[in-house]
């Protein structure tokens, strides 16, 4: 009884502030300052959202600085591009020393944002509910948050030069490798989660219309990918060159029909009843769109049309019709779109399954409400669902953010490092970490199919 009345009179701290209760609202819980916008919301996906937003205004930032006229203020900062005679360097690809400094000012900005999700990281590490001390700085002072954010942005640009921008770049290979895996991950998650929902749903109502619906995506999905192949042979590869490509392409499409075949195997259907062609369509078109962003590094102007190169006096870009280059091409605006649907996915997501749970430390499904929390959902206020243990790893959490911002890092900056010659290269060392990673996804997603048979008493269901 008298835990009820305690849980109820923390949920009656949480109602909407009144206009005398402003200052409070901005140092307090996200439910306090979303409440309006977001009725009927966990405190957990609330104080997710924000972060994300966070997250979301550095990347608004990098655009910022990537755009045409904002590197002409950039030369006051103290890693401006020159040389020791003080004459600004060109670059390949028609781009001068203006685009470097914005291609720098990215780094820095997702140096910040990646100490700022650091941090917390650390500081979240063995929280277990809200109950904990530190859960309330998780939850709340957005406000002091945001001055620290802005600080820590501040003192990023004022880094000097030296290494630091080939070092970074080297954490941000690693990282965007690990991220990568994370979004396959959640292909999975969505895929399964989607064809397990559906299938109940054509039982349930006794129609055939969702078996076919799920007919129609798993074939739209495999032809986008057979286009996606051929797109790639015919602007990624030249005859009698480009061996690498023809490899990178005709291998990934050969491990993506041995994942689909093992996927309706007998054996691997009688264990996983809910497996299928739906999520070996996603994990096939999702490995063709990676093995595209690894062509678009590849450093040979006859395999790669996106690739900045140097000719004579002047510079153009690797095409066909020799247009000027922009950094907005196509690989990074696809990658930009897909980055934002995955961190938004990772904010909001509540899975069923329980494998992809463990590794992303999450719940498996939302709590069931009790009597006074479901009063508070008819009266329209978030509420904290996390007081008898937290339904995600906020030290996790963090963690993914960190990965996050350094992949988009990678992504604008479509994986160009300034050399020793102060020049955007485009290396190799960006080709492998792609189609690794690519083939690390392929063999997680097998792993998943075969582990109930070779582990046969393990729970995976």
């Amino acid at each position: 009884m008298d835990g009820r009345m305690m849980r109820r009179m923390r949920l009656k701290e949480e109602e909407a502030p009144g206009p005398g209760n402003t200052a409070s609202c901005l140092c307090g819980s996200a439910p306090c300052i979303l409440c309006s916008c977001c009725p009927c919301s966990h405190n957990s996906t609330l104080s997710r959202l924000f972060f994300t937003v966070f997250l979301f205004l550095g990347v608004l930032v990098c655009v910022i600085m990537l755009s045409p006229g904002v590197e002409s203020q950039l030369y006051k900062l103290p890693w401006v591009c020159n040389e020791g005679t003080g004459s600004h360097v060109v670059l390949q690809g028609h781009i001068d020393c203006g685009s470097l400094l914005g291609h720098r000012a990215v780094y820095r900005m997702c140096f910040a944002m990646a100490a700022f999700f650091f941090l917390f990281s650390l500081l979240m590490v063995c929280v277990r509910s809200s109950r904990d001390p530190r859960a309330a700085i998780q939850n709340g002072f957005w406000f002091f948050k945001f001055l620290i954010f802005v600080g820590i942005t501040v003192g990023a640009f004022y880094i000097p030069d030296g290494s630091f921008s080939n070092i970074w770049f080297y954490f941000g290979v690693v990282g965007s490798f690990i991220f990568l895996l994370i979004q396959l991950l959640l292909l999975i998650d969505f895929a399964h989660s989607w064809n397990q929902r559906w299938l109940c749903k054509a039982e349930e109502c006794d129609s055939r219309a969702w078996y076919a619906g799920l007919f129609f995506f798993t074939l739209l999905f495999y032809a986008l990918s057979i286009t996606a192949v051929a797109l790639l042979f015919v602007y990624y590869t030249q005859p009698g060159a480009c061996y690498e490509g023809k490899v990178f392409i005709g291998l990934n499409l050969t491990l993506c029909v041995c994942v689909s075949i093992v996927a309706i195997l007998p054996k691997i259907q009688d264990a996983q009843p809910n497996s299928g062609l739906l999520q070996a369509s996603v994990i096939t078109l999702y490995t063709m769109f990676v093995t595209w962003l690894a062509l678009s590094n590849v450093p040979d102007q006859k395999c790669n049309p996106h690739l900045l190169t140097h000719f004579g006096n002047g510079t153009v870009l690797a095409g066909p019709e020799g247009y000027e280059t922009h950094w907005w091409d196509a690989p990074s605006i696809v990658g930009l779109v897909v980055f934002i649907l995955c961190t938004v996915f990772i904010s909001l997501r509540s899975s069923d399954h329980r494998q992809v749970n463990s590794l992303m430390q999450t719940e498996e499904c939302p709590p069931v409400l009790d009597a006074t929390q479901q009063q508070v959902v008819s009266e329209g206020r978030a509420f904290d669902n996390e007081q008898d243990g937290v339904t995600y790893s906020y030290s996790f959490f963090h963690l993914c953010l960190v990965l996050a911002s350094v992949h988009i890092m990678m992504t604008l900056t479509n994986w160009y490092r300034p050399g020793e010659t102060r020049k955007m290269i485009s290396t190799w060392t960006a080709v492998w970490v792609k189609i690794c990673a690519s083939w690390t996804g392929l063999l997680l997603y097998l792993w998943t199919l075969v582990a109930p048979l070779l582990l046969p008493n393990r729970d995976f269901s």
